[in-house]
């Protein structure tokens, strides 16, 4: 495979179809996200709070700094435990990385997430540890419910156990030993990011700018891509309309002067909801 898919917005906006008039909160799933360690907690909650204002019926944050009771930007989210948060119904999503560390509680809830039968996203710290145990690895190989990964290129180094300069230097090859290797959907982050899932093409995307390289960027992918997922979004299609939903939210902020120098995170979901809601009701 040599050729790749390029990502628009004409090819993946219809795949979220508009809510019906009779729905309510349990029509929307659920996402679980675990992470949040002393000092970190703000990764965690972004990425709780784009999975909710991208539309998760329910979404439960699983922090490992048991301080957190609340977050007042978006008292919705049901701040709990890691353990509670992983015992989200179905349809739904795990998240397991943002904030997340790598103390011993934080492998054994990667270890409890792998072990689920909801979909799972795996991100930032997350990646890290299972970059460490060939445990994990093979247990997460042998999932039957959708995997994603979403490395920037250092991770996804760390993962294919080589330098980052090579993953730069051929981004294609990286992402499909990422799915391959991993039986995933791979999301390869950086400029032009790339999606790929076993069996199918690479999707290349076109959106964003560098004002998105900035902290907390990933996390809010996390919730787009997973608040899609709860919705009955495929996989590999959540990915793909996520990284274009991501990125042209944070072109919308350029343009209306919000960056790039400055641009943050919390903006950018913020757009991303616009934005979306503007693909659904044109």
């Amino acid at each position: 495979m040599n050729e790749f898919r390029d990502i628009t917005l004409e090819t993946c906006k219809g795949w979220l179809p508009p809510r019906p008039g009779d729905c309510h909160k349990g029509c929307f799933g659920d996402v679980g996200i675990v992470g949040g360690a002393p000092g970190m907690a703000g990764a965690a909650l972004l990425a709780g709070r784009s999975a909710l204002w991208l539309g998760t019926g329910r979404v439960f944050v699983g922090m490992l700094d048991t301080r957190v009771a609340v977050d007042p930007a978006a008292p919705e989210l049901m701040i709990a435990d890691a353990a509670r948060a992983l015992r989200i119904q179905a349809p739904g999503c795990l998240i397991v990385g943002p904030g997340l560390g790598a103390s011993d509680p934080a492998r054994q809830a990667l270890h409890d997430a792998i072990h689920s039968e909801l979909a799972l996203l795996i991100d930032a710290d997350g990646l890290n540890l299972l970059s460490m145990d060939a445990d994990l690895q093979a247990m997460l190989k042998g999932r039957s419910a959708p995997t994603v990964l979403t490395p920037h290129p250092g991770e996804a180094g760390r993962l294919l156990e080589r330098r980052t300069a090579d993953i730069q230097a051929d981004r294609l090859a990286s992402v499909l030993a990422l799915g391959d290797r991993y039986r995933c959907v791979a999301v390869l982050k950086g400029a032009g990011t790339l999606v790929h899932a076993v069996g199918g093409c690479v999707w290349r995307n076109s959106t964003g700018n560098p004002g998105m390289a900035a902290p907390g960027m990933g996390d809010v992918l996390s919730g787009i891509t997973a608040a899609l997922i709860a919705q009955g979004m495929e996989a590999e299609r959540a990915a793909v309309l996520g990284v274009c939903l991501h990125g042209a939210a944070g072109d919308l902020c350029v343009a209306e002067g919000r960056g790039p120098v400055g641009l943050t995170a919390w903006e950018v979901a913020q757009a991303a909801r616009r934005l979306l809601n503007g693909w659904l009701q044109p």
